[in-house]
Formats: C-alpha cells, sequence, structure tokens
C-alpha cells in the first residue's frame, strides 16, 4: 500500500521524521511484521505475509522453522524475508549460530536478527561476545544478507548497552536492535536514543519489543531507530491510514 521506499542504511533520522510528518504512511518502509510465537502456523505465516505485501512492510521476521515458506511467499516483491539466531537467550554456541544463520540463509533469508552472548558480556567478556557477534555477521555477509544484532537491553546497564553496540559496529553489523521481545521488557525510547548516539550512522538501530502503535512507532524513529520490529503493524498503517479497527484486540509483542 505504501509506495514511499526508504534506504534504512543512508536515510537519516532527520529526513525519516521529516517523510512521515508529511506522510505518516511511510512508515510502513521501516516495520519488520513479525511472528514469533511459538504457536505460529503455517496459515498464521502466509497470512501476515500477504498483510506484509498489502502494507509495504520492510520485512517478514519469522522463526527459522519458516523461512522457506516466508521466502516463497515473498518472491518477487520488495519485502524481505528475516529471521531469528540464536533466539531467543542467545545462549547457544557460535558455532551452532553460524550453522542456524546459514541454514536460514540457503532456506531464503534475506536478513538475519541475532542475539548475543548476554552472559558472556555481563560476565565482563568482551572478547567473547565480539567473536560471536563477528562470526553470524560474515556467515550473513557472505550471502549479501542483512544482519541485526540483538542486545537485549532489559538485562543491561547503560554501560553494557554502550559495550555491545561498540562491539557489533566493530564487528560489521547493519544494525544495532533493542530486545527479543521475550525478555522483561522492550524498546524504550531512551535506550534507543543511547544507542544511535552510540553507533551514530554507523549502523541503523531497530526498536523492537512493545512498539503497538503510530505514536510508539514516531516515538521510536524520533529518538533515533530506522527499523521497527513489530507484530502490531497492520493496527500501526490503519492508524497512519486514519482507520479504526473497534474489533481489534490487544496483540502481544510478537
Amino acid at each position: 500500500m505504501s509506495n514511499i521506499l526508504i534506504n534504512p542504511n543512508s536515510a537519516s533520522i532527520t529526513d525519516l521524521q521529516t517523510l512521515m510528518a508529511a506522510n505518516p504512511v511511510a512508515i510502513a518502509s521501516l516495520i519488520d511484521h513479525t511472528l514469533l510465537k511459538a504457536t505460529a502456523s503455517q496459515i498464521d505465516v502466509s497470512s501476515i505475509c500477504v498483510e506484509a505485501i498489502k502494507y509495504g512492510f520492510a520485512s517478514v521476521c519469522i522463526n527459522p522453522l519458516h523461512v522457506e515458506l516466508t521466502a516463497e511467499l515473498l518472491k518477487g516483491t520488495a519485502v524481505k524475508t528475516c529471521t531469528v539466531i540464536g533466539f531467543p537467550l542467545g545462549a547457544t554456541t557460535t558455532k551452532d549460530k553460524v550453522q542456524e544463520a546459514k541454514r536460514a540463509l540457503k532456506n531464503g533469508a534475506q536478513e538475519i536478527d541475532m542475539v548475543i552472548n548476554i552472559g558472556a558480556l555481563k560476565a565482563g567478556y568482551p572478547n567473547v561476545v565480539y567473536e560471536d557477534i563477528e562470526a553470524v555477521v560474515h556467515a550473513a555477509h557472505k550471502r549479501k544478507a542483512i544482519c541485526k544484532v540483538i542486545i537485549e537491553t532489559c538485562y543491561l546497564t547503560d554501560k553494557e548497552k554502550i559495550t555491545a553496540c561498540e562491539l557489533a559496529v566493530r564487528a560489521g553489523a547493519d544494525f544495532v536492535k533493542t530486545s527479543t521481545g521475550f525478555g522483561g521488557g522492550g524498546a524504550t525510547v531512551e535506550d534507543v536514543a543511547l544507542m544511535r548516539k552510540t553507533v551514530g550512522d554507523k549502523a541503523g538501530v531497530k526498536a523492537s519489543g512493545g512498539v503497538r502503535s503510530l505514536a510508539d512507532a514516531q516515538a521510536m524513529v524520533a529518538a533515533g531507530a530506522n527499523r521497527i520490529g513489530a507484530s502490531s503493524g497492520v493496527q500501526i498503517m490503519q492508524e497512519a491510514l486514519g482507520l479504526t479497527d473497534d474489533a481489534a484486540t490487544e496483540e502481544s509483542d510478537y
């Protein structure tokens, strides 16, 4: 539905804010339409692919199990296939994360959202975290895919958030991402602003977890996000289009 394509890697935050102020529908090009629930079926995945094509979302983000189906359904469209690696805990080995990423890429994934080794970061082993990120980034870039790095802000101090972002940039990540949506909290304006301040223009910032309305999404962009992860993409677009859905029910983050 959105005819405005935003390059999340090149558009400045000021440009995004100006564009969305003039045309709120442009937010569609920043949304990763997300379905990561354990109960997600092939029918559910097919439905969100139809929605993503209709509204012109940036990607459909699903668990690795559904990559092949999603890639097939999105073939020939501008909507990308995105999946998650080491999700949601980040507590698999680097070797396992790389193999998982390679399988997903082979099955058609074009964007990879990986979870860092949170325990290693908390314990003060930045080299372990860096090597974990770099290995997955390398696998993604070898297949010309984008890699986003989930730092799971709800578990981190501000100092740790900065360190995680710095490590992701050094490892060559394309984006840093706030949350899995399965931890103790989601994206906040404060965290997005801190992450943007840390990475500058060296990486994108994805706000995910708890972004349920157009106002939420606009606040994240104002803070520095240039990608939004949300299961409420349709609701956000209905608001942007000035529509209401009285039958809509509260959705979980994912």
